[in-house]
């Protein structure tokens, strides 16, 4: 599939290097138009009608996010590009889309191109872009949804409703409020990076666990969690004291 592709960067050496990159380097793609600040990308992206659009995360005049709140038909993929792995970059991992960190590799800007290929359901999409933008309107670092690729497609999932999360191999079992499992194709420590901050906690290899969904905490046996669903979760003996400290101060 041959693309149409507009690049929203506000350094001119960057706009170029990856206007270069792309035309050398990437099949199948042409870049249609450039732009650099807010305005310019929301004018230039209505105009053209792009395929696919290359996003600054960060532009001196506001950021990517403000070019797409105002584009009312979001019927193009989008690859943010930033310098910064900040906490703009865990939103846009929360909802499972595409990003490159400056300077862009070469593998990894051919991989996104060939991901941008293959055609979408643009419905899921549109909810992925819709998730993104949520989670950027609350309090930050509060996120409110993750968006979970399953071998069905993508489930949008709140936070609150996660119970645990398990290792299971290079996947990672979900278990939901709802007794729901979700097999996901990722490994623990990708959700560990991305749940830390919303009040989860690793408490052994196998176990990432939301600290509001604990029932109790048994002593026996070496110690393990009972969940708020009545399952039981090990806790690792270097874990622990840790664990016990997190909880009695979520008590107070």
């Amino acid at each position: 599939m041959s693309l149409r592709a507009v690049i929203v960067e506000d350094e001119r050496h960057s706009r170029e290097t990856l206007k270069n990159l792309l035309e050398e380097f990437c099949v199948d793609i042409t870049v249609i138009g450039t732009a650099a600040n807010v305005n310019d990308a929301i004018k230039t992206i209505k105009e053209l009608k792009p395929d696919v659009v290359f996003l600054d995360i960060e532009l001196q005049t506001g950021t990517g996010f403000d070019v797409l709140s105002q584009v009312s038909h979001l019927n193009f993929e989008v690859i943010f590009t930033t310098a910064f792995e900040q906490y703009a970059i865990k939103a846009v991992k929360f909802s499972s889309l595409d990003y490159l960190l400056k300077p862009i590799d070469l593998d990894e800007l051919q991989l996104a191109v060939n991901k941008a290929q293959t055609k979408k359901n643009q419905a899921v999409y549109k909810k992925q872009l819709e998730t993104l933008m949520l989670n950027l309107k609350l309090q930050k670092p509060k996120l409110n949804k993750i968006c979970l690729a399953t071998s069905d497609g993508f489930e949008f999932i709140e936070i609150n409703d996660i119970i645990y999360c398990k290792a299971e191999g290079s996947y990672t079992i979900f278990k939901l409020k709802n007794s729901e499992k979700l097999l996901v194709s990722k490994n623990l420590k990708e959700y560990e990076n991305l749940l830390l901050e919303q009040g989860f906690m690793r408490v052994h290899n196998s176990f990432l666990i939301n600290l509001k969904e604990v029932k109790k905490y048994m002593k026996a046996d070496g110690g393990y969690i009972i969940m708020n669903n009545n399952d039981t979760v090990s806790i690792s003996r270097s874990r622990k004291l840790d664990f016990l400290k997190v909880m009695s101060t979520l008590a107070n």
